[in-house]
C-alpha cells in the first residue's frame, strides 16, 4: 500500500476524530480495515492500482445503496450514504469530464478500428486503461456504445 494513501487516511481520521465527524471517522476508520483486510487476503501490501481498486469498490457500494435507499424511500440513510462517498471520493482521481470522455472513447475506437456495436468488447479494455479510474465502467460503456453505434 502507498504509504501516502494510506498515512493521508490516519492524518484525516486524527481531524475527523477532533472535528466529531462521526460520518467521516467511520468512513475513514472502515476503508483503513478494508485496506488491511485486502493486504491481509493478498498476503503483502497492495500496489497503487489495487488501492484504487479498493476505493472505486467502496464508493460504488455508495452509489448502489443509494439506489437502494431511494427507492424504499429512507432519505436519511441516502443523505449519509452520499456524505460517506464524498469522503472516499476525496481520495479517488478526478473524474474525467464528458469532453474528455468522448475525446478518450474516440480515440479508443480509432485505436482498435472498431467500427460497430458488435466490437465493444475490442473498445472496452483500451477504454477502461485509458480512464485508469477516472470514469466508471458503466460511464464509459454508455459512451462506446453511443459512439459505436453513431450518436454522441
Amino acid at each position: 500500500m502507498d504509504d501516502g494513501l494510506r498515512q493521508q487516511l490516519q492524518e484525516d481520521l486524527k481531524v475527523a476524530l477532533k472535528a466529531r465527524d462521526e460520518v467521516a471517522r467511520d468512513t475513514i476508520r472502515f476503508t483503513l480495515a478494508a485496506i488491511k483486510y485486502a493486504e491481509i487476503e493478498k498476503g503483502g501490501p497492495l500496489t497503487g492500482g489495487e488501492e484504487m481498486s479498493l476505493l472505486q469498490r467502496e464508493t460504488k457500494r455508495r452509489v448502489d445503496s443509494i439506489e437502494q435507499f431511494r427507492n424504499a424511500d429512507r432519505q436519511d440513510l441516502v443523505e449519509r450514504e452520499e456524505v460517506q462517498m464524498a469522503v472516499l471520493k476525496k481520495y479517488l482521481p478526478v473524474e474525467l469530464t464528458d469532453e474528455e470522455l468522448q475525446d478518450l472513447v474516440q480515440s479508443a475506437i480509432s485505436d482498435t478500428g472498431a467500427t460497430d456495436l458488435k466490437e465493444l468488447g475490442k473498445v472496452m479494455p483500451v477504454a477502461m486503461q485509458r480512464a485508469s479510474g477516472r470514469a466508471d465502467g458503466k460511464r464509459l460503456s454508455t459512451a462506446v456504445r453511443a459512439q459505436l453505434s453513431g450518436g454522441r
